[in-house]
């Protein structure tokens, strides 16, 4: 056997060993990483602001200060018209003509404005969201649970306070 086959063959066997132990190492260390985060359905609630920054003076600046964002993790468009996101409290707020694109995201405000593909508004002069502690509750135009965020309620399993459900 020459060096320059035994330098071959220790270098096909090095790569061959390399791969297996990336090919072995990746998944765990992958499902490791997403172990702690929520799986999520295609249209989801992908964040909230509840109390919006300075001072709640019930400014339209301060109410658009305050919203949820709707994720669409599909590569379709969806369209919402007839959706709702709601509180605890039973405000109802119902897309109307809004086509989410694939992997986009629609902000909701609160406040009054001209909506847009990025941004729509619920158009109140009152806020929605309790600071301390509500749950945004986004259902389709059949009124099916869609997804759920609630915040400011402390537990052992969720200890930022943050609590995500998905329909099934």
């Amino acid at each position: 056997m020459s060096v320059s086959s035994s330098v071959r063959r220790l270098t096909a066997v090095t790569a061959v060993a390399a791969a297996a132990v990336g090919a072995v190492a990746l998944p765990a260390a992958a499902a490791d990483h997403h172990s702690s985060y929520p799986r999520h359905a295609a249209v989801y609630i992908s964040g909230v602001q509840a109390d919006s920054p300075g001072w709640d003076d019930r400014s339209n600046r301060s109410l658009n200060r305050e919203w949820v964002d709707i994720t669409n993790s599909t590569r379709r468009a969806v369209n919402l018209s007839g959706w709702t996101l709601s509180d605890e409290d039973g405000h109802t707020y119902t897309f109307r003509h809004v086509w989410l694109d694939g992997r986009s995201t629609v902000r909701v405000h609160t406040g009054i404005g001209r909506d847009v593909e990025s941004d729509v508004y619920q158009d109140r002069q009152a806020y929605v969201w309790d600071n301390n502690s509500d749950t945004a509750t986004l259902r389709n135009d059949h009124g099916r649970f869609i997804d759920a965020v609630s915040w400011g309620r402390l537990d052992r399993d969720h200890r930022d306070g943050h609590h995500h459900w998905h329909a099934s």
